[in-house]
């Protein structure tokens, strides 16, 4: 079965985007990276892509007179490179409704918490202050609303007494970096179906232990 051809959409260092690169260097990984685009001239993320051989375009919002026309200048990269799925890692960029529906289920986000709670920015802070247990992030489809699309997969950590933003929020970014190629490895798969607002997933497990913090 041919690949699925994926480009990724970053804002800065792309830490997320080298995992996604890691995992694709797997032969029997079912997608394949073509493209990296930055909106921000520098972005760490497109030397990771130059190193692992992805070919990297840096697309300059402020070149642009609004949003549709940076979001048009966006969709026909990512076409004129072959992709047929989209990637956002760390993409500091609200996408309008017009590119959102054309890439409907074809394109994907990772954020940093269990949603629907704690949506926007600062998701670490909201978790410390809200006195949570258990944090941690969700790869989700992108509608046009705010970190809303149906989910994916999702891993969730255990909030420390001693944890500050930092240490809670590198905890949840090293689960970040498991659990977003497990998402594109089942959505290459073609194991993935979105049922509405629910995504279904084929050949997943039907027993689950439940997660429990503190353990008592």
């Amino acid at each position: 079965m041919a690949k699925l051809k994926v480009a990724v959409l970053i804002s800065g260092r792309g830490s997320n985007l080298q995992a996604l690169l890691d995992a694709s260097a797997a032969a029997d990984f079912p997608a394949e990276i073509v493209r990296v685009i930055a909106n921000v001239p520098g972005a760490q993320g497109l030397a990771w892509a130059q190193r692992a051989g992805v070919a990297g375009e840096i697309i300059d919002n402020r070149s642009f007179s609004g949003r549709d026309a940076f979001d048009a200048a966006l969709d026909a990269a990512i076409r004129a490179a072959g992709a047929e799925f989209v990637c956002l890692a760390g993409f500091m960029r609200l996408l309008t409704p017009g590119f959102t529906r054309a890439w409907e289920n074809r394109l994907v986000n990772i954020h940093p918490s269990l949603l629907p709670s704690f949506k926007g920015l600062d998701t670490h802070r909201q978790a410390l202050e809200a006195g949570v247990r258990l944090h941690g992030c969700t790869v989700h489809f992108v509608t046009a609303d705010l970190d809303d699309g149906p989910i994916i997969v999702q891993a969730a950590v255990p909030v420390l007494d001693g944890d500050d933003e930092a240490s809670l929020a590198a905890r949840v970014l090293a689960a970040e970096h498991r659990v977003y190629p497990l998402a594109l490895r089942l959505i290459g798969e073609g194991r993935v179906r979105v049922d509405g607002k629910r995504v279904r997933i084929s050949g997943a497990a039907d027993a689950v232990p439940p997660l429990i913090h503190p353990a008592g």
